[in-house]
């Protein structure tokens, strides 16, 4: 039985406790605290350590679904579980001041751990901000020398969720997804 491991990360607010909520079949892990800094503006708790789901594929294969603290104090534990990882999908607030910026952000930060897997991105909050569409993060990432699969996700919907990681998977290895 194959088991993987794929790490969620991205700034606060982006998703990612929501979008492993949304995927794991057991209950996720998740290690929140009272927000205490400029995060409570966004929302009142915030992952200070990792969030962990499990997502089970056909034939007995696992998942590992692990999510980053997404203030940059807490990047030690970046590396941390990064460790063993296959992929990484980065989340990204499209109501941001500047999601661009993020974007740039996480993937210089991720950039050992991407340059040695695979990245797949869902943009969030498409619903509440419009602008920048897709097709500018395509821009963006062609300008950054990068072909991701990028997608407009609600994190709370498991289908697009689930089709994030397939995107991710497929781009590490046709063969993982669809037998």
């Amino acid at each position: 039985m194959s088991q993987y491991k794929i790490i969620f990360t991205g700034p606060v607010g982006a998703g990612k406790t929501t979008a492993i909520s949304s995927i794991s079949d057991t209950p996720p892990v998740k290690t929140d605290a009272t927000a205490s800094d400029m995060t409570k503006s966004r929302k009142a708790s915030t992952t200070v350590a990792m969030d962990y789901g499990v997502m089970n594929l056909p034939g007995g294969e696992k998942v590992h679904l692990y999510g980053t603290p997404g203030q940059e104090r807490f990047d030690f534990m970046w590396d941390i579980l990064t460790a063993g990882g296959i992929g990484l999908i980065l989340l990204l607030d499209n109501s941001r001041a500047d999601p661009f910026q993020d974007m740039r952000f996480f993937l210089e930060a991720f950039g050992r751990f991407i340059k040695d897997t695979a990245v797949a991105i869902g943009v969030t909050q498409m619903d509440v901000s419009h602008q920048p569409t897709i097709n500018d993060y395509h821009k963006q990432l062609q300008a950054l020398g990068l072909k991701p699969p990028v997608f407009a996700v609600d994190a709370r919907e498991h289908n697009d969720v689930s089709l994030l990681v397939q995107a991710l998977l497929y781009s590490l290895d046709p063969g993982l997804v669809g037998e």
